[in-house]
């Protein structure tokens, strides 16, 4: 079972003799020991699959994991592990413990938007910066598992005592709505653990081994849930890499894999430092950056995959002449080599810096995609549904109550959701409550409340059948009572409502293929719903170039790397001021560097466009880093000379290389 295995790999497999700490550098194998560990543990040491857990941090590396080990098993014991994200695990756990931190089983997962929305209305203010800063610091605050009544006396300015008050609001206003934020799916299982010693101890008798991966990217909350689980007994395999966190912006801590030490001083390490991605010049060049940061642990990568070709450090005019001059590269390269699309990626430090390449991508009708574009369910037509089922879950939840209600349109306006809502806010209830209370008929009219009752009453049915049916009945009734097909062609362009409904059509046979496999509920699959990024039809690759910010590249790899904008002020960002926040920009280098398998090229420009004005800029001071044995400069010399390569003997080879394809 581990033969395919390098014998560090097979180490770190086969070690069950306490807690492990496995140091997998870029490239190195991780997913493969674990999931080979996964199956070890199964097939040859007696663990009964339903007793491990393994995990992860995205939906994607998680299906990965799903997806390799069922390679390795049968099908049932393959569906008996758990593998999920650390806010998979702790809704799983909510929803199985909620009764006794006060919440319903079926309480509302309430997305960025949601909590947004909230923060605006407390705040009194749309402002969009105050909102995402307020969002910011109680997210931190959470991470650390710093609760209102702390921020408050740990506060100094009189702003963010403000900002401590509000979140002692914004946690009052969830729990009215019998809603958690993403931060509750990992906090509250924590409160759980330490202050109801049963509910721990049950979760720490069904996960008997455990699997962590991304180790550097926990927080607080997130090492402490883990230390929880894990228990007297320690059976656990943390995987991590010092020297891939870049998280810390999010509340990250690096220094949980030094606290591992601490925690645990029987803890055995074992690196994996053979790299199975990149040739030994890009690896020399990761090595030499990265050897400049504070280690916790030592480790240096090494390949067999051969020198391989210079990295490439080209220096542009400017912006457009960078963006012209990659996209010149590329599209050279890709004919001279035969190459796809998909083989290429445009990385940068920062969003901003897109669309300068986009538009150069267009121009040559090189087809390309964006990460980071809008999520499936952040859809407008996939919210209105899932409104729907969030009320049909939680009748509780408000927002979703106020946009189901009004989406279509079914003559309930403004002024009775008003009359409504005061109602509710003096009785202390829901809206959903509100409606069937007798009180309420003394301030609408009858046409007015016979119009809530039906829509309540509806919800009620559907809540009914939601628990006891399967998804797909339900969905095709639920969607057949509010006409929203026809509301959509009654309200949109033709074209327009055809995408939409398209969009709820795809979504809706997902939630019944996915209902019936899993066995779910759709009240179960409500609230899975409320943690996917993306829908898993929508995952399939396409042939396109791929323009990625550092951070969403992690855990990716492509044939050929353009590092771009690698320039003082933006990699390391001008905001990153301390020798930690410099070392943890040094690490976005090193991710990027270490995404590239056959060749890289780093760029930088000597002038930016700042609005209208021209700024001058410097290159990174990563790049005096990389070992300038392994490095081939182009474009202007540091003087401002003429360039290494001219711009026609790039045209030349063009022509030359189109003249080949002519004749072929």
């Amino acid at each position: 079972m581990l033969n395919k295995l390098n014998p560090a790999q097979r180490e770190a497999a086969k070690y069950l003799d306490g807690p492990l700490l496995v140091l997998a550098g870029a490239g190195s194998g991780k997913t493969g020991v674990i999931t080979h560990k996964l199956a070890y543990l199964v097939r040859q040491c007696g663990y009964a699959p339903r007793n491990i857990a393994a995990i992860t941090f995205t939906n994607k590396a998680a299906k990965e994991m799903r997806e390799r080990v069922a390679k390795l098993l049968d099908t049932r014991e393959a569906k008996e592990l758990t593998i999920s994200t650390f806010h998979s695990l702790g809704m799983h756990i909510l929803r199985e413990e909620a009764p006794l931190l006060g919440y319903k089983k079926a309480f509302s997962i309430f997305d960025s938007a949601d909590c947004a929305k909230i923060i605006s209305e407390l705040l009194g203010s749309p402002d969009k910066q105050d909102i995402r800063e307020a969002q910011s610091q109680i997210s931190n605050w959470k991470a650390g598992f710093i609760d209102p009544a702390q921020a408050t006396s740990l506060v100094e300015t009189e702003a963010d005592q403000r900002l401590a008050l509000l979140y002692g609001r914004y946690q009052e206003t969830l729990r009215a709505y019998q809603a958690v934020d993403f931060d509750d799916l990992i906090r509250l299982p924590v409160e759980l653990f330490r202050t109801h010693s049963e509910a721990l101890q049950r979760w720490q008798s069904r996960f008997l081994y455990l699997l962590i991966d991304e180790y550097q990217d926990t927080n607080d909350c997130q090492y402490q849930m883990t230390r929880l689980l894990a228990g007297h007994r320690a059976q656990f395999t943390a995987v991590g890499d010092d020297d891939q966190a870049i998280y810390a912006w999010r509340g990250a801590s690096v220094e949980n894999l030094h606290n591992l030490r601490n925690d645990y001083p029987r803890l055995k390490v074992i690196k994996l430092e053979q790299n199975y991605r990149s040739s030994q010049r890009i690896l020399h060049s990761a090595n030499a950056v990265i050897a400049n940061n504070t280690k916790l642990f030592e480790k240096k990568l090494w390949s067999e995959h051969g020198l391989g070709d210079q990295v490439r450090v080209y220096a542009a005019r400017d912006d457009e002449n960078e963006a012209e001059s990659v996209v010149l590269q590329l599209s050279a390269h890709k004919f001279e080599h035969k190459t796809k699309f998909s083989d290429y990626a445009i990385l940068y430090r920062s969003n901003h810096l897109s669309r300068e390449f986009e538009e150069q991508l267009r121009s040559q009708n090189i087809p390309y995609t964006v990460s980071g574009g809008t999520s499936f369910f952040e859809r407008a037509e996939i919210k209105d549904i899932v409104a729907y089922l969030r009320l049909i879950a939680n009748p509780d939840d408000d927002p979703a109550f106020i946009r189901a209600i009004t989406t279509p349109k079914r003559g309930v306006g403004n002024a009775t959701l008003e009359k409504l809502a005061s109602h509710a806010g003096k009785r202390q209830i829901s809206l959903f409550d509100a409606v069937f209370e007798a009180g309420l008929t003394e301030q609408l009219t009858a046409r007015q409340h016979e119009d809530l009752l039906t829509f309540c009453n509806f919800i009620a049915r559907m809540q009914s059948r939601a628990e006891n049916e399967d998804c797909a009945p339900v969905m095709n009734d639920l969607l057949t009572a509010i006409d929203y097909e026809g509301w959509l062609f009654d309200s949109l362009e033709p074209r327009q409502a055809e995408v939409r409904w398209s969009n709820v059509s795809d979504f809706v046979a997902w939630i019944n293929r996915k209902g019936e496999a899993d066995g779910k509920s759709l009240i179960a699959m409500t609230q899975t719903i409320a943690l996917m990024n993306l829908l898993e039809s929508r995952e399939q690759e396409t042939d396109a170039v791929s323009l990625s910010t550092l951070h969403a590249a992690k855990g990716l790899e492509f044939g050929h790397v353009f590092l771009v904008g690698v320039e003082e002020g933006i990699l390391p960002h001008r905001n990153s001021e301390s020798p930690a926040q410099i070392e943890e920009e040094r690490r976005l280098m090193y991710v990027g560097i270490t995404r590239a398998q056959r060749s890289l090229q780093i760029s930088h420009c000597a002038r930016r466009r700042r609005g209208k004005e021209w700024e001058k800029c410097e290159p990174s001071r990563f790049i005096a880093e990389l070992p300038q044995g392994d490095i081939q400069f182009a474009g202007l010399m540091p003087e401002g000379a003429a360039p290494a390569v001219t711009k026609e003997a790039g045209k030349a080879k063009l022509a030359n290389l189109k003249a080949l394809l002519a004749k072929g």
